[in-house]
């Protein structure tokens, strides 16, 4: 007897993928209850205030924060106070430092006209990394990339507010390249300076002006950060994917700030050469393909430059590379909906491709383009609408009914893997909690004291099951790369809630 077929004759492989899209996109948990967008906007930004390091300002609204290493680079005989801790611990990490304000900056530009009275607080989270930045990039032909020594820092679970481990600065220059983290500083510094144009002009020349000299530093003397400085940084924010892309993506950002024929030029030139069309749907602090596609081929769609024709196919490639049901092997999707890539914290991958796609669509949208995916055509429409699952699954529409969002909702990690937190602020407990003292609080079953208000944590994995727990810190840790793009997003959808 003839095995019968699990699939109906009315139903052909070919549309096999249209289905779990459209189940994953109907699930029920979408429909839990809408979510006040605003609200977790405003939240998210705040969280930028708790990560804040140096002396901090009048109007800090996370007021269980205090100044902190005040004293910063001092030992290098310069001014490295300011900045973002970058995660749960106390060390100031250049490179994630500067994508995360590449990626405030891109929110803003693309998406701040919807953000509303919180619009001043995300330029202001965009001025304080700078600031840094532009304290970091003083000397021509040196980057300081990194305040504290690592290894120090994480044998300690101490507030910053106390913290007496490490501050050793290192920096990359001609003789010890880093054309990565450099490339990035340019990319966030031009970013900032297209958010400052109006703003504040003075300030937006200073940033284009620097960024234009920290581009000409990366590109003349190319090597990876993580080879002149490998047992301070790796495995940390090692460079794994090589410093070529942060070359293209920090000359579009020089392109688009300053318009300028020679970062055009650029571009085309090395597309090639730096490998503009590898690992297409990556996106983060170390790997910006996708990134460069997306924000190159805007021009393309709006029909004004043509010769980047290659990098629009590129970024048509990367939309169809993480579709629900037709999805590239690297890029899953749980039963709860969420996308999940492997290594650490997945919330960053979920955030910053959520966030190319809700830009390419509003590209698409103005062009009236579609991407052509196999026997899937994908619509601006379906590509806000899987953007716009992912944001509500971290608010909440998951199986665990958990936003993911510290403050958010009624239910929301207690206990993260984040040292200012869950030590007593200095308010509560005005002596001083030394290196060891604060392990007791890194291993108690109890919530944190502090909430670290917006702070949105690594997640679950493709189970959609979540531990919340301190030691689990792919888990339980928030991250400021987490956050940044998840700014753009909500700015959007606190405006436009609906689908279409």
């Amino acid at each position: 007897m003839a095995r019968k077929s699990l699939i109906s004759p009315e139903i052909t492989p070919a549309i096999l993928p249209l289905i779990f899209l459209l189940v994953l996109l109907l699930s029920p948990s979408i429909h839990a209850g809408g979510h006040d967008y605003r609200d977790a906007l405003r939240k998210s930004i705040m969280f930028f205030e708790g990560q804040r390091s140096g002396k901090l300002p009048p109007d800090q609204r996370l007021r269980w924060r205090r100044d902190s290493a005040l004293r910063d680079g001092s030992s290098a005989g310069v001014d490295l106070s300011g900045g973002y801790y970058d995660a749960g611990d106390n060390i100031k990490f250049g490179f994630p430092m500067a994508f995360t304000t590449t990626m405030l900056s891109w929110s803003i530009i693309d998406f701040g006209k919807t953000m509303g009275p919180e619009l001043k607080n995300a330029v202001k989270a965009v001025r304080w990394g700078t600031d840094y930045l532009l304290k970091a990039t003083a000397i021509p032909g040196v980057v300081f990339v990194q305040v504290g020594d690592a290894y120090s820092d994480h044998n300690c679970w101490e507030r910053p507010e106390d913290m007496d481990t490490l501050r050793t600065v290192y920096k990359i220059d001609r003789a010890h390249p880093g054309s990565d983290v450099a490339g990035e500083t340019a990319a966030a510094l031009a970013a900032a300076s297209i958010v400052f144009r109006k703003r504040d002009p003075a300030y937006s020349r200073r940033l284009l002006d620097r960024a234009t000299r920290v581009f000409a530093f990366a590109n003349r003397y190319r090597g990876a950060y993580s080879n002149s400085l490998y047992h301070a940084v790796c495995p940390f924010y090692c460079d794994f994917n090589g410093y070529q892309d942060e070359l293209l993506w920090g000359a579009a950002w020089l392109h688009k700030a300053s318009r300028k024929r020679a970062y055009r030029e650029f571009i085309v030139k090395n597309e090639v050469v730096l490998r503009a069309g590898d690992t297409i749907n990556e996106f983060g602090w170390d790997n910006k393909h996708a990134g460069i596609n997306v924000l190159i081929s805007k021009e393309v769609l709006m029909g004004k430059a043509e010769y980047f024709e290659s990098f629009k196919q590129n970024a048509d490639g990367f939309i169809c590379s993480i579709l629900p049901g037709i999805s590239h092997p690297q890029v899953q999707y749980s039963r709860g909906g969420l996308l999940v890539k492997t290594g650490g914290s997945n919330m960053q991958h979920v955030t910053s491709l959520s966030f190319l796609l809700l830009a390419y669509s509003n590209y698409l949208s103005h062009a009236k383009k579609v991407v052509p995916c196999g026997e899937l055509t994908a619509s601006p429409s379906l590509l806000r609408q899987i953007a716009k699952r992912q944001v509500d699954y971290i608010l909440g529409d998951n199986p665990l009914g958990m936003s993911y969002m510290v403050g958010y909702g009624q239910k929301f990690p207690r206990r993260i893997h984040h040292r200012g937190s869950s030590v007593p602020s200095v308010s509560a407990h005005p002596a001083r909690i030394g290196c060891k003292e604060g392990s007791r609080y890194y291993l108690s079953p109890n919530p944190n004291p502090n909430l670290l208000v917006g702070a949105v944590v690594g997640g679950p994995n493709v189970t959609d099951a979540f531990p919340d727990s301190r030691p689990y810190f792919v888990q339980s840790e928030p991250t400021t790369y987490i956050n940044a793009p998840l700014v753009g997003l909500l700015g959007y959808f606190s405006t436009h809630s609906s689908w279409q």
